[in-house]
This record gives C-alpha cells, structure tokens and sequence, in this order.
C-alpha cells in the first residue's frame, strides 16, 4: 500500500481507500455481514482511511465503522460529513448549535473522541460564501472535536472558493475519466494551496466497470434507478451526470483501457491515481471481492502521455457535451 499526505495535514493516508455510501444504502440492499468482512480485508490490506456521512443509512455505515475500527482509533482514520440531515439551503443548518449537535450525534455513532476529517456535505455555493460555517468548524478543530475539516462539493467553483479559505485541508470531488472539468484548474490550485484531493465516484456509479449493459436494472432503493435524472440530488452523483444509456455507450468507447491492465475498475482508478494531486481515490464496495479488486489498481501500469492525451480528447469530444447538471 502507498500513502499520501492529505494536503498540509499531518493525515497520511491509504491511496486507495474506501468510501461508505453503499454499506449504508441507496445502493440496492446490503448485508452488514458482508460489510463488515469487506471492512476487515481492507484494514488488512493497509487501508487506513474510510469517508462516510451522517445521512449514509441514517447513520448506519458511521455504526459499521465503528464496530470495524473498535480498538483501531488511532490508526485508521475516518472522516464523516455534515448537513444533509437538514435543509441545505437553511442558514440555520450551518448554526453553530446545529453543527456542534450534528457533530456530537456522530462522534456518538462512530463511538470516538475525535473526527479526523469532519466535512461540509456538498451545501450551496451560496452558504460557503456566507462563511459562518468555517468559523463553526475552526471552534471545532480548537476544541478537538475535529482533527480537520473539508467540504464536499458539487462544482469547480464551489472548491475554487473553499480553497481560498485557509483552514481547508481537502477538497472531496467528482472525477473521473468521464468527468475531466477539475484538470482545467482545480487540482493544480488545491495542490498549490496545500488541500487534499479525495475523489468520490471514481468509477461513475460502476458504468467505468465496463459491466453493464443496456438491459441492466437496479433496485428501487439504489440511486442509480431513483436519480438518473436528478430527481433526489444532484444529477452528477448518479452516472456522472450522463445518464445510464449514453454511459454505457461511452464506456464502450472506452473498454482499451483495460489492455495490460487486467479490467476497466483497475484501469479507471489507475488513471486518477497518476494525477499528483489526488490524495485517494474512495471507491464504494459491498462485498470483500470489490474491494480486492479495487486494490489490484495500485498494481497496474500507469497511462502512458499518449493514453492521457487520448483520454482528454475523447472526454472533450465525446463525453463533455453529455454532461447534466452543476460540474
């Protein structure tokens, strides 16, 4: 396993680590049982970092944490986030008793003293411009309550601007070869500043897998069936914002990529990991043979100038016009 520095921060951390939204829900039914054997084969591969969020099973993937962390407090790192549980667009969601209370309820769950990574979940450009909330989390992080703060966000504007705030440590982004907009600016800035780059979605809701078809279904409880198009949240948290039938199409386009590489899930986290300023990669799973297969990434070779080049044009000419919602 290699690790890198989130940022400025004294967190180094797992390049390939997981992210918890499957385990909680939205994604079709899970066994916690599986969840937890998955957990534990990632530990003992050198996984030292997981990402979850209060609304995550209402809570119940920072209850899985907890119990596969026990004892393991000081060495694997979580980082949880805030705000969903409310009204994003209320200034009341952002108030210091709302964030100390949202705060203390996780702690609760992930039975710990301290949140390594406490961040804003995605709010609107219009709250971070407020900037009340930062001066929550700044009291926070003198208290203990925090190790570090980050936000969330659904644009490269909105991460532009937190990292023009001084205290964040770590942008978490959607990127991934079908959505290539944070390469025009973002990741060279934040990488100048000093914040972490932790990348959700690296594998667009599994359409970077190469495995579905046309005729693929989901459940009614995974977002991939209930947001396509936007309906519960922001359109890019499902498919990149492409839609399911104009994705699987592109990932057609895209099946070389595996050449050498094993599969196209190795092949497409390989490719975020050759970017400098990707701090990790937080791909979801629900089983342990998901998360041995994401790990196989740190084990293939990397893209070569001509690949990347190759990737870029095919992004600009193909996917990007395709593209929903804010990006």
């Amino acid at each position: 396993m290699q690790y890198r520095q989130i940022g400025s921060s004294e967190l180094h951390v797992s390049e390939i680590s997981f992210g918890t939204w499957a385990i909680g829900g939205s994604w079709g039914n899970t066994s916690d049982e599986e969840s937890l054997a998955a957990l534990a084969a990632a530990m003992d591969a050198g996984v030292n970092f997981f990402d979850t969020a209060d609304v995550y099973g209402d809570g119940r993937s920072e209850r899985l944490l907890a119990k596969a962390t026990k004892g393991k407090e000081d060495s694997i790192y979580i980082a949880t986030k805030f705000c969903r549980a409310g009204d994003i667009h209320d200034p009341a969601t952002y108030s210091e008793a709302t964030i100390r209370a949202y705060c203390e309820a996780s702690l609760k769950r992930l039975e710990r003293e301290r949140i390594d990574l406490y961040q804003i979940h995605c709010p609107p450009l219009a709250i971070l411009k407020d900037g009340s909330v930062f001066g929550v989390l700044d009291k926070l992080k003198a208290e203990g309550k925090i190790r570090e703060y980050g936000v969330s966000v659904e644009s490269v504007e909105e991460g532009l601007f937190c990292l023009e705030q001084p205290n964040v440590r770590a942008l978490q982004i959607i990127f991934n070869i079908f959505r290539q907009k944070p390469l025009e600016s973002l990741l060279d800035e934040a990488h100048r500043k000093g914040a972490g780059i932790l990348v959700r979605l690296p594998l667009a809701s599994g359409l970077l897998t190469g495995k579905f078809t046309n005729t693929s279904t989901f459940e009614a409880d995974d977002h991939r069936r209930f947001n396509e198009n936007g309906e519960q949240f922001n359109v890019g948290e499902t498919f990149a914002g492409l839609g399911f039938a104009k994705g699987v199409e592109l990932a057609e386009h895209l099946r070389w990529i595996a050449e050498g590489r094993d599969n196209m899930t190795r092949a497409s986290l390989r490719w975020l990991l050759d970017h400098v300023a990707v701090t990790c990669v937080i791909p979801g799973f629900r089983n342990v043979r998901q998360v041995e297969d994401n790990l196989a990434a740190m084990n293939v070779p990397s893209f070569s100038d001509e690949e990347m080049e190759r990737l870029r044009v095919f992004y600009k000419e193909q996917v990007h016009p395709h593209i929903r919602g804010s990006y």
